[in-house]
């Protein structure tokens, strides 16, 4: 394999909840990474079309039959990536245009149902994704459960690209299936990456004996405001803003503020955190470093006692209804 591998992580807001601009935007942030040497250009979670940062910050979201928050899911479901839409179509095209590989954290619309998606579009046209297991605390109000038939690896240039989102690096069966598919390259997506991320970001990293890229998103509460009044088209939309008014933060100040890095597999950051302020971090990653680790640990091999310790891990697609011919 190559011994260096080029990649970038994006640090920059997208235009919140206005999916056809969020596009726009990420194209060009693309085409800017790839004048920069990268081969692989990782965003953030659900970057497509922003984190919803209510559900952290906004008094009353969890209300029942709340009218803001039922406007503000109506505006994310109808800017949320579904796998058959243009704007999928074009992310697929801008990878295989660019000889690139983009990883994009978003919402994805199956049905009526959103999910907290990784994306990966490929050179060859082709993709591959990952759904969050388990949505965390109140994201359960908006993301349905991801199943194990989406617990995967892609390979590029004999490099193994993995990834998790937020919390599933807590769950340590997660890890363990994911370093028995023997990344090179661990993707961990946040909303920002502040400094708990980065204790499990670099205990990943140690663990598993690989690169993790730790990828966090800037946007303040205007670029939020801006975002929402870009795509509002029905005047009962206009409810949406209330629930981010209510977030008691001043309007200019960042309410994700990055924190984006890209840490050895000893837990050293090969480029340190960037906070509050938009970025791209560029890095090359020499795949040859890794196996230095695993004189003392491989937590898939010589350290994993079989012996003591099994894991079975369902990768069927789940459905409650199937219909036979």
């Amino acid at each position: 394999m190559d011994h260096s591998y080029s990649i970038a992580v994006i640090q920059q807001p997208p235009v919140f909840l206005n999916l056809p601009e969020s596009i726009s935007l990420a194209k060009k942030l693309v085409h800017e990474a790839i004048d920069h040497g990268a081969r692989l250009i990782v965003f953030p979670e659900t970057w497509l079309p922003g984190y919803p940062v209510w559900l952290d910050y906004a008094p009353n979201v969890g209300v029942w039959g709340h009218p803001p928050a039922k406007a503000l899911f109506k505006l994310l479901v109808q800017n949320s990536l579904s796998i058959d839409d243009e704007h999928f179509k074009s992310l697929n095209n801008l990878a295989v245009q660019n000889d690139c590989i983009i990883v994009m954290g978003a919402h994805e619309k199956v049905g009526r149902t959103l999910y907290n998606t990784i994306f990966y579009f490929k050179p060859d046209g082709t993709y591959s994704l990952h759904r969050k297991l388990i949505p965390t605390y109140t994201e359960r109000l908006i993301w349905g459960m991801g199943d194990g038939s989406t617990l995967s690896i892609i390979e590029d240039e004999n490099v193994k690209i993995g990834g998790l989102v937020c919390w599933e690096h807590w769950m340590p069966l997660a890890r363990a299936a994911m370093h028995q598919l023997g990344e090179h390259i661990h993707i961990a997506q946040w909303p920002m990456v502040k400094d708990l991320h980065h204790i499990a970001s670099r205990q990943y990293a140690f663990e598993a004996q690989c690169y993790v890229i730790a990828a966090g998103c800037t946007i303040t509460k205007q670029q939020m405001l801006d975002g929402i009044k870009s795509t509002i088209s029905d005047p009962d939309e206009e409810l949406a803003l209330e629930l981010i008014e209510s977030i008691p933060v001043d309007s200019e100040s960042f309410i994700l503020n990055g924190g984006s890095a890209v840490i050895n597999p000893d837990t050293s950051y090969l480029s340190e955190p960037v906070y509050d302020k938009n970025s791209i971090i560029y890095a090359d990653l020499d795949i040859r470093e890794l196996s230095k680790g695993n004189l003392f640990l491989d937590t898939s091999g010589h350290y994993s006692r079989p012996d003591v310790f099994q894991l079975t891990v369902d990768t069927r697609s789940k459905t409650n209804v199937t219909f036979e011919h």
